[in-house]
């Protein structure tokens, strides 16, 4: 397993418009998934060790990140072959589990994580209202174990910050701090 970081935030970089099956069995797109304040795009896996050290916050933040106005959408990029935990089915698994409030879609092609330039799970995408970038950081300083914190027990709330400030005024943060997780596991060509 190879872990990777993301590159820094390249503000103002358009959404890239994609259509996608979502394992509730509709299609999703830019325009579906966003909400009137943003969107966030997050790629991630069922088998990474990164993603499952903070699903469940993901899931929390989303939740109260649609009450700001900011939609978000999960794109499985992997390629299952070697990972059958990354299957549609443990996909669809996982989303009702976990009650997922966002679509979580299947980028088989992986054409979708090109054009993103995603190269880990999971990767975070901010965009406000005009689809504009603003932020590319981590959720939170959890790595393979999810980190402690607060007085919640919870570390600080990067990517929820980040996304509220982005709902409230249109831009992200000037400092992001560049998350970490597992290479997207490419097709061999």
């Amino acid at each position: 397993m190879v872990s990777l970081s993301p590159p820094v935030c390249d503000f103002g970089r358009p959404a890239i418009d994609f259509e996608l099956p979502g394992v509730d069995g509709r299609r999703h797109s830019l325009a579906s998934a966003r909400g009137p304040k943003g969107l966030l795009v997050m790629f991630i896996c069922n088998h990474c060790p990164y993603v499952k050290a903070v699903i469940r916050r993901i899931v929390d933040d989303t939740r109260e990140l649609a009450a700001l106005g900011v939609g978000s959408i999960a794109v499985m990029s992997n390629d299952p072959t070697d990972y059958p935990e990354d299957s549609w089915d443990n996909m669809a698994q996982l989303a009702r589990d976990l009650a997922f409030p966002f679509p979580y879609v299947l980028d088989q092609s992986q054409d979708v994580a090109k054009a993103y330039g995603a190269v880990c799970t999971p990767d975070f995408f901010g965009y406000n209202s005009q689809l504009k970038l603003q932020y590319r950081g981590r959720l939170d300083e959890s790595r393979k174990e999810t980190a402690g914190g607060g007085a919640d027990g919870r570390p600080r709330r990067e990517l929820f910050e980040a996304m509220r400030q982005v709902a409230l005024s249109g831009t992200g943060p000037a400092q992001q701090i560049a998350g970490i997780g597992c290479s997207i596991k490419w097709r061999n060509s």
